[in-house]
Formats: C-alpha cells, sequence, structure tokens
C-alpha cells in the first residue's frame, strides 16, 4: 500500500505542478480578456437564459436550461464545498479561500468556453440523448482539418482521464465522506452506508439523463438553499468576527499576514496556501476539467453560446458563494486551530525509541531510527472517531515551510468491558529524537466532519443533523453527474460498437460503477490489520490520502482538457461575439418566463 500510495503522490506532483496551476491561470486569464469580462454576461444573459426567457420546445436537446445546470452543479456544488473547503483550511488555512475566489472568478470564463466549444461539436442524432464534450471536441474538430485518427486518439486519452476522476472524486471522495461523518456522528458502519448509497444511485442512473435531470433539477435548489440558510444563520451569530475573517483571507492569500501555527493548524508557507486553494477550487468547480460540458450537451437549445454563458454561473455559484459561507463558517467558529480536544494529564508524551523483539532499536532501510511515544491513556469523551494526532518539532516539513508535523495514532478500545482506552501512535523515522509539542491530543475530524463540528460549535447539533443530511444529499447527487460523465465516456470509446453492444457495455459499467460506491466505504472501515501494532487500520484513513486520490483525477484531467480548450478557443469566442452582437442588436428577444415549477419540472415551453 505504501508503495501505491508513493506512487500516486509522485505521479501528481508531475501533473499537478506549478506549471499546471501557471497554465490554467492564464487560460482563464486570456478567455476572461478575449470575451471582454464574459462573468457579466453569465450573470446577466445567463440568468435570463436558465430563468427559462429563452426556452423553445423544437430546440435539439433532452433537458431545459435548469435542468442541465442542476445536473452540472449537482457535480459541483457537494462535498468539495463541504470537505473540500474544510481540508484546505485546516492544511492551508485562511489564504486557501483566496486563491479559490481567484480560480472561481477565472473560472467562470473557463466554464463559457469549455461548453461553448462542447456545444459547438455535440451529437444531437438523437435528441432525446445528446452526446458532448471534450472528446467529441477534438474527434471532430480534426476531422475538419483532415486529421480523424489523431482527434480519436486525443479524444479517447480525454476519456481515460475523465474515468479516473469519475471514480477517484466523482466516487471515492463522496462515498468516503459519507461513510466517515456517518461514523463520527451516528457509528453507523461504514459498510451499511455503503449499501444504502450504491442502491440509491443505481435506481437514479439506470434511467439515463431525463432522469438525473429530473432528480438533479429537485435535489440542488432544495440542499443549496437549505444549507446556506442553515450557515447564514450561523454566521449572524457570528457576525462581530467577519469582517476580521474576510481581512484574514485576503492578507493570509497574499502572504502579507500570514496566521502564525495555532493549536490544530500548523502553519504553512504562502506558495503552501494558494496551492490548497487552487486544488480544492478547481475540484469543487471543476473549472477546466471538461467535465460539466458533458451535461451542458444534454441541454435543449440550437445556440451553442447561450448555454456556454448558463455554465459561467457555475463557479459564481458553487465557489464564490457556497465555498465562501463554508469557509467563513469554519473560520468564525475556529474549528480550524482550535486547542487540544484531549488535554494528557497522567505523563506527558515523549519519544522513546521504538524497539524490535530483541530489543534492538528498529531502523529504515536507510538507517534511520524509528521513535514512537508509548501507548497513552485516554478517556473517550466522543463516538465514532478513529484517528487523533499530536504536533511534533522534527524535520523541516516540505509543505509548510516549518518544522511542525503530525503524529498520528489510533484510538483502541480495551477488550474487556471497563478496560481502559488508549492511543497507540505511528512510528515517526528521524535521525534524531524529535520533540512533542503539544501536550494535547487532537480528533482527527476529516473533511465533512470538520465542517460539521463547526456548525456544531455555535449551534449544539446542528452539525450532526444538517451536515450528516447536506452531505448525503450532495454526494448522491454529486455521484449520479459523474456516472454521466464517465457513461459518456464509454459511449465515445465504444462508438465503433452496434447499439446492442453499446448499451450492454454501459450497463455493466453503472453496476461496476455502484458496486465502486461499496467498495470505498468497506476501505474507509478499521478492517485491516497493521503487522507492527497488531491494530485494525483503513486503506483510506486520513484526508491527505483521499486529498491524494482526488488530486489524482483532477490532475489528469487538467493536463488532457487544457491543451483542448486552447487549440478551439478562437472558434469558441467566434461563436461566442457573434452571439451577443445579434442578440445586442434586439434580433433574438426573449420571450415571457414561463412558470418556475414548469422549469423545474422541465416542462417544454409552449
Amino acid at each position: 500500500m505504501e508503495a501505491l500510495n508513493h506512487f500516486v503522490e509522485t505521479l501528481n506532483g508531475i501533473l499537478f505542478s506549478n506549471y499546471t496551476v501557471y497554465a490554467l491561470l492564464f487560460t482563464g486569464l486570456l478567455f476572461t480578456v478575449w470575451s471582454v469580462f464574459g462573468q457579466y454576461r453569465a450573470l446577466t444573459h445567463g440568468v435570463a437564459v436558465v430563468r427559462g426567457k429563452y426556452d423553445d420546445k423544437d430546440d435539439p436537446g433532452a433537458i431545459n436550461h435548469f435542468q442541465a445546470l442542476s445536473a452540472a452543479l449537482s457535480a459541483t456544488v457537494g462535498l468539495g464545498n463541504i470537505a473540500g473547503v474544510a481540508i484546505a483550511v485546516a492544511l492551508g488555512g485562511p489564504g486557501a479561500i483566496f486563491w479559490m475566489w481567484v480560480i472561481g472568478i477565472l473560472g467562470m470564463s473557463l466554464k463559457i468556453t469549455e461548453v461553448t466549444q462542447s456545444m459547438l461539436y455535440r451529437n444531437t442524432d438523437d435528441p432525446d440523448n445528446p452526446h458532448g464534450g471534450p472528446m467529441f471536441v477534438v474527434k471532430k474538430g480534426f476531422a475538419e482539418w483532415g486529421l480523424a485518427p489523431i482527434g480519436v486518439l486525443i479524444g479517447a486519452v480525454f476519456v481515460v482521464t475523465l474515468l479516473i476522476s469519475a471514480i477517484t472524486g466523482g466516487n471515492m471522495f463522496q462515498a468516503w465522506n459519507v461513510a466517515d461523518i456517518t461514523n463520527t456522528y451516528f457509528e453507523v458502519p461504514q459498510i451499511a452506508t455503503g449499501i444504502v448509497l450504491s442502491i440509491v444511485v443505481a435506481l437514479v442512473i439506470i434511467g439515463g439523463i431525463k432522469r438525473i435531470g429530473a432528480v438533479a433539477g429537485r435535489i440542488v435548489p432544495v440542499m443549496c438553499t437549505a444549507y446556506v440558510l442553515a450557515a447564514l444563520v450561523v454566521l449572524a451569530m457570528n457576525v462581530g468576527e467577519i469582517p476580521a475573517m474576510l481581512a484574514l483571507i485576503v492578507k493570509s492569500g497574499l502572504g502579507i499576514d500570514s496566521p502564525a501555527p495555532t493549536g490544530a493548524f500548523m502553519g504553512g508557507t504562502f506558495a503552501y496556501a494558494a496551492m490548497w486553494g487552487v486544488k480544492r477550487a478547481l475540484f469543487s468547480s471543476e473549472a477546466g476539467q471538461g467535465s460539466s460540458p458533458i451535461a451542458h450537451s444534454a441541454a435543449k437549445t440550437d445556440e451553442p453560446v447561450r448555454e456556454g454563458v448558463v455554465a459561467g454561473l457555475e463557479p459564481f455559484i458553487d465557489t464564490l458563494v457556497v465555498c465562501t459561507i463554508t469557509s467563513l463558517v469554519i473560520l468564525s467558529s475556529g474549528i480550524w486551530n482550535r486547542g487540544p480536544d484531549v488535554e494528557m494529564t497522567e505523563a506527558p508524551m515523549v519519544f522513546v525509541a521504538q524497539l524490535d523483539d530483541a530489543g534492538e532499536q528498529v531502523v529504515d532501510d536507510d538507517g534511520v531510527p524509528a521513535w514512537a511515544i508509548t501507548d497513552t491513556p485516554l478517556s473517550r469523551t466522543e463516538g465514532g472517531i478513529d484517528g487523533v494526532f499530536t504536533i511534533y518539532q522534527g524535520a523541516e516539513n516540505e509543505e509548510t515551510g516549518n518544522t511542525l508535523n503530525k503524529l498520528r495514532g489510533s484510538i483502541v478500545e480495551s477488550e474487556e468491558a471497563d478496560g481502559p482506552t488508549y492511543i497507540h501512535w505511528d512510528a515517526v523515522n528521524l535521525a534524531s529524537v524529535p520533540t512533542v509539542e503539544t501536550q494535547g491530543v487532537f480528533f482527527n475530524y476529516k473533511g465533512a466532519s470538520l465542517t460539521g463540528k463547526a456548525f456544531d460549535r455555535s449551534i449544539p447539533g446542528l452539525g450532526k443533523w444538517l451536515i450528516t443530511l447536506a452531505v448525503w444529499l450532495f454526494a448522491i447527487s454529486t455521484m449520479i453527474s459523474w456516472s454521466y460523465y464517465a457513461e459518456q465516456g464509454v459511449y465515445y470509446l465504444c462508438g465503433w460498437l452496434s447499439d446492442g453492444v453499446t448499451k450492454s457495455i454501459v450497463l455493466v459499467y453503472k453496476l461496476v460503477y455502484c458496486a465502486l460506491i461499496l467498495l470505498t466505504c468497506v476501505a474507509a472501515a478499521p478492517i485491516m490489520t497493521d503487522p507492527q501494532s497488531g491494530r485494525k487500520v483503513a486503506l483510506i484513513g486520513t484526508d491527505e490520502q483521499l486529498d491524494m486520490w482526488t488530486t489524482l483525477g483532477l490532475g489528469v484531467m487538467l493536463v488532457a482538457n487544457i491543451p483542448i480548450m486552447l487549440i478551439f478557443g478562437s472558434k469558441a469566442m467566434k461563436a461566442y461575439h457573434t452571439y451577443f452582437k445579434h442578440m445586442d442588436a434586439g434580433d433574438d428577444p426573449p420571450h415571457d418566463a414561463p412558470p418556475m415549477t414548469d422549469v423545474v419540472e422541465g416542462k417544454d415551453v409552449e
């Protein structure tokens, strides 16, 4: 397992290098200028389109603009806003939020461009089941230049990255967080959560894009409204701290006044905070990934740019509104830099040499000695917490820029009914003896659980019920949307087969996708035995491990999709400016907005 983790982390370092981030920022800035700040068009014209003022029942497509936006948002407004923001703040600090804002603004122009491209090249041979996305852009675009084989190959490469991202961020990240928070608050076995999740998702995705659009069109508005209202109530209780929090975000993001290490927060360099903000904003909004164009390609319209400006609303809603609200709840609650959850009163925690059975100092392959803290008694005060950590001074931490590091441990229950509970700490390999920074222990709240605790600090019990419910709804909606994205990828790869064979392969894919939900929840449960300690551990047990897998899916898609956006960007921008030239001239005036209930239900406008 360690060899696999090392391989993935090495690959992530290549895929998500600084050059990838620079390329994305450059691309977002390029299309912001090229579209003459298309963000404004999204916030004005895009809202009118979503409201149904340009809907036409005779246009090709399967779902209306509102449902297409809801389907895309169901994949973005979700655990990236709840768990992703929590991870960004916990590891990157307040400055990470500033860079989430930057990506959110630039992401609006990225979405306009990539969705317009996909709408220009989508396949509407079957009006009730359109097909689109970057893979069809390169396939048809290169064919226009007489380079069809190259386009088909590049499209296949993109689909492979799409499948990786669907498995990691669209499936594993969602299922893991649901299993974790449900176990944290209610001690429900992770396997039980996996069974329920896989069945619910299967019932939706087998019905195709129309059922997905119908479900998303109902779930997304309700869950977003409920979550935002509850968050606003919490912020109202801490309204006096909000100006200071906003100032802290900006100053930290610009590297002017980064917060010092305090409590559970180990600090971090300017670059570290920026990278965390960029990664989590990209994961949350999917800007530049090329995923949401697949959902938007199912929209009922004959104007490609019209759906493009609708897509521009996604990063605004997802990152600039929902992520910001979540971050302010976390920051104002103080959960991110909280003091120890449990103080050690019996004996100070001191590193000792880790000995083997012969009483000799344990060393690694390079001869570096291993150090450990002896098992620490613990009075359990909270259910569902399997992992804890404390902070020690040791080798330089390349990510934070200081010498603070996390020492992780697991809570071990006595087999006897009234026996003691204690912490078994992981070993640390260092040339010299490390020192414990604090005599306290922090519960390892991971992702969504940390956000839930932030709500609980203001209104006891709110996080337990609200965040758990939101996580379930957000995760289900995200998994069904990402299932559809990957389904379109499978359809692309099977394009040379007969319809009957293709449908059979797609069905098998859907069943495998649902099975992966269950397997991920199993991996989140403590089922493996650590050969050194003899305790039960999970395959995926930390937020760093979880981020490692989601970063892999995000990185491969960005590397594949950014060149596609740049190659065909001129065609999208030409269509964009032509469309708004006609709109500004009044060539296509809007009709009266239909009843909102008809828009939500996807009824055709007469």
